[in-house]
């Protein structure tokens, strides 16, 4: 399963990288294009599926307005979380031949392209715009390296929601949704008795980022956030525990499917109880039909914090970069002005299901689950993600990624437990 999976990402980055070369795709400039090509500022993320794609586009359309001159060219590769787009990225940027902009998330994900010298600093920018001064200071500590700031974060995401629907519950006589592990567990035997999908699940990054709620959730905020600290001990029996409570539950999980918008809509459709997904999710299951699945939060869906983690906001952030070498450095400084501006956010975050990096937003415009979002965000504890780039470098992660990929198959934790440890070991953080 784990060969058959990187083959087919494998096909799927040979595939862009094809169309790149041959002109059918890429950044669409030329030798021929002459002055258009200057004016074209190629911006590249993994925003292709509904909720995302829709906050995309409001952003796009205030670009354009403020700077008429500039003709916005989405190159956004599909495919969740980002990691197919990364790989491509990846390619292009060793290749010398980066996109204007690129999205990646706030955290340690930066820290691989920035060590390699593909980033330029944003600090002037910083100044020029006050952002120190309207993002929270821990957001702006996290995309700082080395007294430099190499990214422009457009939002703030919850990574640890459980969402659930309410008359699957009911039918199983789940009287509450779980708060704990345990409740958790006991929720997923009685929704299984009733022959309904007791936990959906997408494509493997999907199981990362289970695992990373169930860890937080088992072994608690401080112990969790231990875990990425120089000499981190991933070896011992909470962390054992925390595999085995995450294996227990994976075992009610229905049939993988192909990525996350097709695992929520079970959940939105009644097919299946509950779903671990960060809250984008909720800008699929509430957004019209045109760009989501129009449902009625309560009734078609609903959510807590993942069990066992309430309190603990599990956070990452979409950021913005300026490539170092980029064609259309000053579209790109446009772009980037778009993407920090309280209209940029505000048009952005609530289509996309998150909520603004900065602290001077619309407040009234962020209402059912986004209201909760942001108090949960200015009132819990922190934790980064896994999955998301914000505690794990890109090398960690990706050992994390095969390890899980392997305990797919396999089901060991002793084997899942020794390849994280190795993880920890070889990661050079």
């Amino acid at each position: 399963m784990r060969r058959r999976w990187m083959s087919a990402v494998a096909v799927t980055v040979a595939g862009l990288l094809s169309l790149t070369a041959c002109g059918g795709g890429g950044d669409g400039k030329s030798a021929g294009d002459g002055q258009a090509a200057k004016k074209q500022v190629e911006v590249f993320s993994w925003w292709t599926g509904p909720g995302e794609a829709d906050g995309l586009k409001a952003m796009r359309e205030i670009f354009e307005k403020r700077n008429q001159g500039l003709t916005f060219f989405d190159a956004a590769v599909a495919g969740g979380s980002g990691d197919k787009a990364r790989a491509l990225l990846s390619s292009k940027l060793q290749a010398n031949q980066p996109p204007d902009t690129f999205q990646g998330h706030a955290g340690a994900e930066l820290q691989g392209y920035i060590k390699a010298g593909k980033l330029e600093p944003l600090n002037a920018l910083y100044d020029e715009l006050k952002l120190k001064e309207v993002f929270p200071q821990q957001l702006v500590d996290q995309i700082t390296y080395k007294g430099n700031v190499y990214s422009v974060p457009v939002n703030i995401h919850r990574s640890n929601v459980l969402w659930f629907n309410p008359k699957v519950l009911k039918d199983a006589g789940v009287a509450a949704p779980p708060k704990t592990i345990e409740e958790f567990v006991t929720a997923l035997e009685a929704v299984k008795k009733t022959k309904k999908i007791p936990l959906s699940i997408g494509s493997e990054w999907t199981v990362v980022h289970l695992l990373e709620s169930v860890l937080l959730g088992s072994l608690g905020t401080d112990a969790y956030n231990a875990l990425w600290t120089p000499g981190a001990d991933w070896s011992g029996p909470a962390v054992t525990k925390a595999l085995r409570d995450f294996t227990t539950i994976l075992s009610y999980a229905g049939p993988a499917q192909d990525d996350w918008q097709p695992a929520s809509k079970q959940v939105a459709d009644g097919a299946a109880a509950f779903n671990v997904m960060g809250d984008w999710a909720y800008g699929y299951f509430h957004n019209p039909p045109d760009g989501g699945l129009g449902k009625k939060s309560k009734e078609d869906f609903d959510w807590v914090a993942s069990p066992g983690t309430d309190g603990t906001f599990m956070w990452l952030s979409d950021s913005f970069t300026l490539p170092k070498g980029a064609p259309n450095r000053d579209g790109a400084l446009a772009w980037l002005k778009v993407a920090a501006s309280k209209e940029g956010q505000d048009a952005f975050n609530p289509k996309k299901g998150s909520i603004p990096a900065r602290k001077d937003a619309d407040k009234a415009l962020y209402t059912d689950y986004l209201e909760w979002d942001l108090a949960q965000w200015a009132n819990g504890k922190l934790a980064g993600s896994i999955q998301h780039g914000v505690v794990a470098n890109d090398a960690w992660k990706t050992a994390i990624t095969e390890a899980v990929g392997l305990f797919l198959q396999s089901k060991d934790v002793a084997k899942l437990q020794q390849a994280l440890v190795q993880a920890a070991q070889t990661s050079n953080q």
